[in-house]
């Protein structure tokens, strides 16, 4: 059997949350649902130097809450907010007219970000580098940020070869299989002179469980220390 469950869906409701959160009636989800794709295609294409890994979707009382996850946040907010006033606009005309709230939230290690990851590959591969580099270079860097696992699968007509094939690499371990494992996962495609070349990224970022624990633990002893003596 091979292995074609989405690694982030099968996750969902144990250590992922989905990228739209919100509520709607039968009439209107639809509408809610081509507007979170217009939204999100949107700032793809018109910040596509902004390092952009994901953008999740919230709707509350009338307004629609867009975080954008970005390894380059000034590039979205531009001089003196300028590109974010604009951005707000844009975004309000596919709403229409509905009020707009945009956070930004920097992405503090962007070589284990597996969006990020394959957007840089194919990135290179339509700059014609040469692709076992590319994936070598995008490896070495996820580990020293601390991966504790990475698989990159490339598939096209690689080199310009004649007949597309598939080349897959892959380092440390990465249990696609194992619920609590945070895996995450990124595709992009790269336009060639050849042809679509399709990069896949799987990147295995440690036990989501035990990071949980952990962290818990930590604000545990933050409150403790914090607490006045004789309490």
């Amino acid at each position: 059997m091979g292995q074609k469950v989405h690694p982030l869906a099968l996750r969902l409701g144990f250590i992922r949350d989905t990228g739209s959160r919100w509520f709607a009636r039968h009439g209107d989800f639809g509408r809610f649902v081509e507007e979170d794709y217009r939204i999100r295609r949107h700032i793809k294409k018109n910040l596509r130097m902004a390092a952009i890994a994901r953008v999740t979707i919230e709707r509350v009382a009338g307004k629609v809450k867009v975080r954008i996850h970005s390894a380059r946040p000034g590039v979205i907010i531009g001089r003196h907010g300028a590109d974010i006033e604009k951005l707000t606009g844009e975004l309000k005309d596919i709403t229409m007219n509905k009020e707009i709230v945009i956070d930004i939230e920097e992405i503090k290690n962007p070589a284990i970000d597996s969006q990020l990851i394959s957007e840089n590959i194919a990135l290179q591969l339509e700059k014609r580098v040469a692709f076992r580099r590319a994936i070598k270079r995008a490896i070495d860097q996820a580990v020293n940020a601390g991966a504790k696992g990475i698989k990159i699968m490339v598939a096209g007509r690689l080199g310009g070869a004649e007949i597309a094939r598939t080349q897959a690499y892959k380092w440390g371990s990465v249990p696609l299989q194992t619920f609590r494992a945070d895996i995450d996962y990124g595709f992009e495609e790269a336009h060639t002179r050849y042809g679509l070349i399709g990069v896949k990224v799987w990147v295995h970022k440690g036990d989501a469980l035990f990071e949980r624990l952990r962290e818990e633990r930590r604000k545990k002893e933050e409150t403790e220390k914090s607490k006045p003596a004789g309490e």
